[in-house]
């Protein structure tokens, strides 16, 4: 049997080596965004809920060298992927097959600094699927199992770690009012496409046993009118800067 094609890519102006296919699923600038607003240091554990093909973690293990990052990926063929570009990028990662929804016992006996994901959010409750496998797990799923999803990442969190996520703004609501009781110090920082549009994805972020009260953030400013990047954008796409 032949191997799906696959392209060599490139994150983080080329700090970043990605194998993904070529044709389903294939990584944007969520995984990017979503590395870029994650708080850890050198030495913290971190977990990929639902890591695909591994952008997101790789870009933060690129930011923040030293971390001790796994991920979790039910897909078998994105986790060898995964474990491909990990490779190719000379970082050692704890990739590990299991549904978020059935996890195993390894990833269950575990808490990390540093909880990471950006969950299928087209929910298959009120929405057609694509007629792409790949693409249709990862962006469909069930309202039940959005939460069960959101349950899981905030179960693995310890104590005055960090939940980070890319939502739909249309989502944001259930997002919150699951994780708000449970976590504190909820963080939102919104990701315009263009000056004066509306944000259609949010970063959430929220913090075990935090206190502080919530925050909206000024947010990004992703697109100029020409289509091109904002310089504040590229500063956190090509080269690493924080959010």
């Amino acid at each position: 049997m032949n191997e799906p094609a696959l392209t060599d890519d490139t994150l983080l102006g080329g700090r970043v080596r990605l194998f993904q296919p070529k044709d389903g699923y294939r990584a944007a600038i969520d995984p990017v965004l979503l590395a870029a607003a994650v708080p850890a240091r050198s030495g913290h554990t971190v977990l990929d809920v639902g890591s695909g093909t591994g952008a997101a973690g790789l870009c933060l293990a690129a930011r923040i060298p030293g971390i001790e990052l796994s991920g979790i990926e039910r897909d078998p063929g994105a986790l060898a992927l995964a474990q491909r570009s990990a490779g190719a990028n000379g970082v050692s990662v704890d990739w590990i097959e299991g549904d978020v929804l059935a996890p195993p016992s390894a990833v269950l006996s575990r808490q990390y600094d540093h909880v990471i994901s950006n969950p299928p959010y087209r929910s298959a409750d009120r929405g057609q699927r694509s007629p792409d496998p790949a693409r249709a797990a990862a962006h469909s799923i069930t309202d039940a199992d959005f939460d069960a999803w959101l349950a899981f990442c905030v179960a693995r969190v310890r104590g005055k770690g960090t939940l980070s996520l890319v939502l739909p703004a249309g989502e944001l609501s259930r997002a919150v009012a699951l994780i708000e009781p449970r976590l504190g110090g909820l963080t939102l920082l919104p990701l315009w496409p263009k000056q004066g549009a509306e944000a259609r994805r949010v970063i959430l972020q929220a913090r075990r046993g935090g206190r502080a009260p919530s925050r909206l953030l000024p947010g990004l400013v992703l697109h100029a009118q020409d289509g091109r990047y904002t310089p504040e954008a590229e500063q956190v796409l090509r080269h690493g800067a924080p959010l």
